[in-house]
């Protein structure tokens, strides 16, 4: 019975906050006040509210606005089913070989494992629900495959299809590979969205130095690439705020690069030891060349990462020998996310935010709310402190909020305890 209480109570706490234990408060101003709103989580929110932003509250007036909190990926991707090769072999000089895809509902890309290098060739896909040749055979397209090793500008053996279902796919290369060196396949479905991302702090002007210089910074122990020249960008990232990737802007007439990047961090200041961190490593490129005919354009200027512990970071981009990259931007990112909520004719409402203890709510709207209606964005204002806030009372225990009572307390007991042993030891 108690413990039903307890959750009832909790659930109270969260339904029913108090507009004085919110720290911040911003004007919400409604743009279509008869259809679903959204706002864009921003840095300010980020910044000052918890990690779980659990802790906004939209009211009109003294009553809360349910909402629904999404994030707005632009990557869906489904776990990976090993395909089976069979009749892996040469017609008319060409590589041909089946996957058998029996145990794969639905599928869009395939990844090779290629035991070759320095090569580009075209990869000509079928459907089949036979292994023999039928009259349904379906053809899915065909797909650039490449290494560029010598010129150290990446590669790429993931044939794309339309999405499939397929119980085998045909698949004929054009020369250049030998069935030897085509060892095995996956097969996976991935949906790629138009991708939403927010800001999150900013990084300085790149500035060119010489490797030594770096390496003389970092731990004497790692292994590094020898490198000639790097380039090296500070960046500033806010207080547990998550980051999800590093944004490169590279000047659009650079093309056919590919560089290393490490991002590090520091050990803390005041601390004695020199050693940094890798938060995060990868490449960046940029390759557009024709051979024969066949046409590859592919760009990666994106690094995945996640929040480090320090609030500064170091990027450092390897050149090697070639002429340092035309880096006009790096910016740390988010993904995106959305607060949605029927205004229901309301076109002014407040946005409280910043209560630690503040439990998450719990609403109907947000079970029930799908992300596929038409909706309008909602503004917000600017951020104000809230003028009414007195902060939570201190709920420690009595012991916790007056430890030095309890000292004196102690010392006093103490002393008296002394006394009457020193009395107790007179004759």
């Amino acid at each position: 019975m108690m413990l039903r209480l307890a959750v009832a109570a909790l659930f109270l706490f969260a339904a029913d906050p108090d507009v004085s234990y919110f720290s911040h408060v911003r004007d919400l101003v409604v743009t279509s006040p008869n259809q679903v709103n959204y706002f864009v989580v921003d840095q300010e929110l980020l910044q000052h509210s918890r990690p779980d932003l659990g802790d906004l509250r939209i009211l009109d007036g003294s009553t809360q606005v349910p909402y629904a909190l999404s994030e707005q990926p632009g990557v869906l991707l489904s776990t990976e089913h090993d395909a089976k090769i069979l009749n892996l072999g040469v017609v008319a000089g060409h590589t041909e070989f089946d996957l058998d895809l029996e145990s794969i509902v639905q599928y869009n890309h395939i990844r090779l494992t290629l035991d070759a290098k320095d090569f580009l060739v075209t990869a000509q896909a079928t459907g089949k629900d036979a292994l023999v040749a039928g009259d349904h055979d379906v053809d899915l397209g065909s797909s650039t495959l490449y290494d560029f090793s010598r010129e150290n500008l990446g590669g790429n053996s993931t044939l794309k299809v339309p999405t499939a279902s397929f119980r085998y796919i045909h698949v004929r290369l054009t020369p250049g590979i030998a069935p030897k060196q085509v060892q095995s396949a996956v097969a996976y479905s991935f949906e790629e969205k138009k991708s939403y991302w927010t800001d999150i702090g900013s990084c300085g002007a790149p500035q060119q130095v010489q490797a030594q210089q770096v390496q003389a910074q970092q731990a004497q122990e790692k292994d590094k690439q020898a490198t000639r020249h790097v380039t090296v960008i500070e960046c500033q990232i806010p207080a547990n705020v998550r980051v999800d990737r590093l944004l490169f802007q590279v000047a659009q007439g650079q093309i056919n690069f590919r560089r290393a990047v490490e991002v590090t961090e520091s050990a803390a200041q005041g601390s004695q030891e020199s050693t940094s961190y890798d938060v995060a490593s990868g490449d960046i490129s940029r390759v557009q060349l024709k051979r024969g005919g066949t046409v590859v354009n592919s760009e990666q200027l994106a690094l995945p990462m996640q929040r480090p512990r320090a609030d500064r970071v170091t990027v450092t981009i390897s050149n090697g020998d070639d002429p340092p990259l035309a880096v006009d931007r790096v910016q740390p990112q988010a993904v995106e996310q959305r607060v949605f909520f029927e205004p229901k004719g309301k076109t002014q409402l407040r946005l409280y935010y910043g209560d630690e203890k503040l439990g998450a709510p719990v609403y109907d709207y947000a079970k029930f709310f799908q992300d596929d209606n038409p909706t309008a964005q909602a503004q917000l204002g600017q951020p104000e402190a809230n003028a009414a806030f007195t902060g939570r009372p201190d709920d420690r225990p009595w012991s916790e909020r007056h430890k030095a009572v309890l000292w004196i307390a102690m010392i006093l007991a103490v002393a008296g305890l002394g006394a009457l042993a020193l009395r107790g030891m007179k004759p």
